[in-house]
């Protein structure tokens, strides 16, 4: 089969693989339709590397056809259309029973102190070969995929994966009161989908932060009112404070992460891990990594006394440096974690209509060949063409 493989730093590129197999007997091989490159992707692509091996496959963004099922699958059959979760769940231990899938017991990947094992994304989360590709094996075929209908195209239901769930959660996360306010940090794809859920869910003001015209310009016409990062800079939140009555928002998400713009010492640590032996740099990343911290100060900032700051946005760093006399003082709460998938396909589901309030149907702003999925990461990467979120046809 063709895949998109990780070969080295910026580095990736489709190549023929051997296909999946069956290997326990609850299995089902997917032939993927349709498969997305998350802004998460950009981590491997940029400063994750030391604990990614040439070849890996790539990607966690899956739906497709069920094309096999082992002897034990009763759940879903061959012909069958389902979307593939980025956690690796089996959705029976004590945690996924708690709805925390993210961190499942059967699949935790001890050896890393990491939590479940997930699709396409390094050894520190299993090394698991991802959707990026023309077929997929997917363990834990009775509980893991998602049924969805025939008909619909595959914008309806791909972003299950990983999209919406994980905004989702970001605006559960957020506790934003009835009728209250939110900032939402980073309109890129979660960023943007959190913000027109919080709407949804009856937020009385969404402010959208961002510093790529094609994303302010996209949210803004979901209702957002946004803010440019290039105009406001060190004085965002006095902008929000503004729109608040002085207090800032209830709630920030902050859908950046370790990329921020703005922490220019973190970036230059960043580029030089990244020349080292992948030995070195994965020691120095365990013990000494440092997250580019400007958007999760800002969200401390921006967030009113006694706000909530959820984190969608990953961070990889072991010793960043937080201004806990500021989270002390405004009485801040904290929320963040990887999507639990499964426990909120329930709550979204019933919004993949052909109503669509969310906007899934046109959500996606480039569809490509997995051929070209080696182009479509550097232009992802760089913020270029108007690029938010692809979609990989393989």
């Amino acid at each position: 089969m063709r895949a998109l493989t990780y070969q080295g730093k910026r580095d990736v590129r489709v190549d023929t693989v051997p296909d999946p197999q069956i290997q326990d007997p609850t299995d089902i091989i997917v032939r993927i339709t349709s498969t997305g490159i998350c802004g998460s992707d950009l981590h491997l692509y940029e400063v994750l590397s030391p604990y990614l091996e040439p070849g890996d496959i790539l990607g966690h963004e899956p739906m497709g056809i069920v094309e096999e099922v082992g002897p034990e699958v009763t759940a879903v059959a061959p012909g069958d259309r389902v979307v593939i979760p980025f956690n690796v769940s089996c959705g029976h231990c004590y945690m996924c029973d708690q709805g925390l899938h993210s961190q499942c017991e059967t699949t935790q990947v001890r050896d890393q102190g990491k939590g479940a094992a997930l699709f396409g994304y390094t050894k520190l989360y299993g090394q698991v070969p991802g959707g990026q590709a023309e077929l997929l094996r997917v363990p834990f075929g009775n509980r893991l995929p998602v049924k969805v209908p025939h008909g619909p195209p595959d914008d309806r239901f791909v972003y299950l994966s990983d999209v919406l769930p994980t905004a989702w959660q970001a605006v559960e996360y957020a506790a934003i009161p009835p009728g209250g306010t939110v900032t939402v940090l980073g309109l890129g794809p979660i960023g943007a989908m959190a913000a027109r859920i919080a709407q949804r869910r009856g937020a009385s003001l969404v402010v959208g932060v961002d510093l790529v015209p094609e994303r302010l310009t996209r949210a803004a016409e979901y209702g957002a009112k946004c803010l440019d990062l290039r105009r406001h800079g060190k004085n965002l939140g006095d902008a929000v404070r503004e729109l608040t009555d002085g207090r800032g928002t209830d709630a920030v998400i902050d859908a950046v992460g370790m990329e921020a713009h703005g922490a220019p010492m973190a970036k230059a640590a960043h580029w030089a891990v990244g020349l080292l032996p992948d030995a070195v740099a994965e020691r120095l990343m365990d013990t000494l990594g440092v997250d580019r911290l400007a958007a999760l100060h800002a969200a401390i900032d921006i967030v009113r006394r006694g706000g909530t700051v959820s984190l969608s946005g990953v961070y990889g760093g072991a010793v960043d440096p937080m201004p806990m006399l500021t989270m002390f003082d405004k009485q801040i709460q904290l929320r963040m974690g990887q999507a639990n998938v499964h426990r909120w396909v329930d709550d979204i589901l019933p919004l993949l209509t052909d109503e669509d309030p969310l906007g899934v149907d046109s959500f996606a702003t480039h569809r490509l060949p997995l051929e070209e999925g080696p182009q479509a990461y550097k232009t992802f990467q760089e913020k270029a063409d108007g690029m938010i979120k692809t979609l990989l046809t393989p």
